[in-house]
C-alpha cells in the first residue's frame, strides 16, 4: 500500500455549493467523493457550513470561542509589538544618556 500524500486543492464556492445542492437532491456522500475525488472530510464540512452559516469562509464558521481566541491572539501580537517598541526606545535613551 502506497502511502501517497494527496496535494491540497481548492475549490470555488460556487464548486462547493454545487457539491452540497447535489447532496441535498440525494446524491449520496460516497458517489460525490468518488465522481469528483473529494476528500471525504471536505464534503462533510462543506455541507456542514451550508447548512450552519450559508458560507463557506472559514471566518464565518468560527465558533464563538474560536473568534474570542482569534481576537485575544490579535490583542497579544499588539501588545508584544507595543513592548519591543518601548524596549528598543528604552535602549536609544539609555544609549543617548552616556
Amino acid at each position: 500500500m502506497s502511502s501517497k500524500k494527496r496535494e491540497r486543492r481548492t475549490y470555488t464556492e460556487e464548486f462547493k455549493q454545487q457539491m452540497v445542492d447535489l447532496y441535498r437532491l440525494g446524491k449520496r456522500k460516497i458517489d460525490l467523493i468518488r465522481e469528483y475525488d473529494l476528500g471525504a472530510t471536505a464534503l462533510d464540512r462543506w455541507i456542514k457550513q451550508a447548512e450552519q452559516t450559508g458560507s463557506f469562509k472559514e471566518k464565518d464558521n468560527l465558533t464563538p470561542e474560536q473568534l474570542e481566541i482569534k481576537k485575544l491572539k490579535k490583542k497579544l501580537q499588539h501588545a508584544e509589538m507595543e513592548l519591543d517598541i518601548l524596549k528598543q526606545a528604552t535602549l536609544i535613551f539609555a544609549r543617548r544618556e552616556k
